[in-house]
């Protein structure tokens, strides 16, 4: 018995020293336009930066358990490509040496009233909209964060929240009853308890403001930031969820105002999740990724990447990058691209591990909207199906992101 009782305690007391390792960092750079002829995504083209109404970002949380790490970097745009995730490894490697730049992750907002950093929205179709310089600043800032987040790292506590959120102003206008309104929020808080930083996922475009924009702005997002910052401090990242075919704010008029008001709520939601946080049942991080080819069976983006356009090589396939990683119970799948929420729901059914999941699209790349077959077939009803699968590489994207998920978490 004596030595079964040392032997518990002894198991007790590695988990502890374990836990205690856990350590984590975060930091912000700004990536605001500069003015040099940048152009807004998302909406129409040939809308020219005028002004910035509320800070662009790149955000990053480093998380590192002695063993391994990983790391979390967001970006306040319209969906940055994998080549310039490429490029910000191996400045990192650069930077941080020792640090494992295959474990970095990224992820974009997707506002629609940030600069073009995919190139289809320039000054026509035939003239790309994407500025060098300011894909440089980007890859740079984002490069930075993350080495200074790594720095800074110290010991942490993790907590979680859940809940569900946007009842009244988001709606899925393609499949108006296929939506996944959970809200999912995870805290990495120091030994006084103040706030390292914050992950909050959810899945609504940030498009309140859509065309109306003349100056930068995060739309809801930054409302988002800016109550959260206020209230907390520290690092508030949103990580976007499941958005394709079509989720968004619907019967909100388009005003910064009405940006920043939505936002607002959102950041009280979650502040308001973490009054009762939840604890992990351990803290081990895991981390796994692959690479992988699509089909691209839409010709547009071909012709866009031959003429120079999309700065990004496209032909009968094109590479990107899947991951599913995490904090102990607390799980992480990636989506390349702006996915319909059936595969939001599925991926959060298959990550579940009793515990939070984070589904984050526009993740490690972006690929347009990725949709479920019955897009594709001719003479389907599917509102506004046309468009979404014009903006699309093609069918086969979600069959195949389903099962290289279900391989990477299911260890296939």
């Amino acid at each position: 018995m004596a030595k079964l009782l040392f032997l518990l305690f002894s198991l007790g007391f590695f988990s502890f020293v374990h836990a205690q390792s856990l350590r984590a960092g975060a930091a912000q750079e700004l990536i605001n336009p500069e003015g040099d002829s940048l152009y807004f995504a998302g909406g129409k083209p040939n809308r020219p930066f005028i002004d910035v109404h509320d800070n662009l970002y790149t955000k990053a949380v480093v998380v590192d358990d002695g063993r391994t790490s990983f790391a979390i970097v967001s970006f306040d745009c319209i969906g940055l490509m994998y080549p310039e995730l490429q490029k910000i490894r191996s400045r990192v490697k650069a930077l941080v040496p020792s640090f494992p730049i295959a474990h970095i992750v990224s992820s974009s907002t997707h506002t629609h009233a940030g600069p073009d950093v995919v190139g289809i929205w320039g000054k026509d179709f035939r003239n790309s909209g994407i500025v060098d310089k300011h894909m440089d600043l980007i890859v740079e800032c984002a490069a930075t964060a993350i080495a200074k987040a790594w720095q800074n790292r110290k010991p942490v506590t993790v907590r979680y929240a859940m809940g569900s959120f946007g009842e009244e102003w988001v709606k899925n206008i393609s499949e108006p009853e296929l939506l996944d309104r959970t809200l999912t929020v995870l805290q990495l808080v120091d030994d006084r308890k103040m706030n390292i930083a914050t992950l909050t996922n959810f899945a609504c475009h940030p498009t309140i403001l859509d065309d109306y924009a003349t100056a930068a702005s995060s739309d809801y997002v930054g409302g988002y930031y800016r109550y959260a910052d206020s209230v907390q401090g520290g690092v508030n990242m949103f990580l976007q969820g499941a958005i394709g075919g079509w989720v968004q704010p619907e019967d909100v008029p388009s005003s910064y105002e009405n940006a920043m008001h939505y936002g607002g709520l959102l950041g009280r939601k979650v502040m308001d999740l973490l009054k009762n946080p939840s604890n992990l049942k351990y803290t081990t991080l895991h981390f796994k990724s692959k690479e992988l080819l699509f089909p691209v069976e839409n010709n547009t983006f071909k012709v866009l990447s031959k003429m120079g356009v999309i700065k990004r090589s496209f032909t009968d396939s094109v590479k990107t990058e899947m991951a599913y990683f995490g904090i102990g119970n607390a799980n992480f799948v990636t989506h390349p691209g702006e996915t319909s929420p059936a595969l939001g729901l599925l991926s959060r059914k298959m990550a579940d591990k009793k515990g939070p999941v984070f589904v984050m699209g526009l993740s490690m790349d972006a690929l347009g909207y990725i949709l479920k077959p019955v897009y594709f077939e001719k003479g389907n009803t599917v509102p506004h199906s046309e468009y979404l699968t014009g903006m699309s590489i093609g069918p086969a994207t979600m069959p195949i992101i389903e099962k290289v998920l279900s391989a990477l978490i299911h260890n296939k």
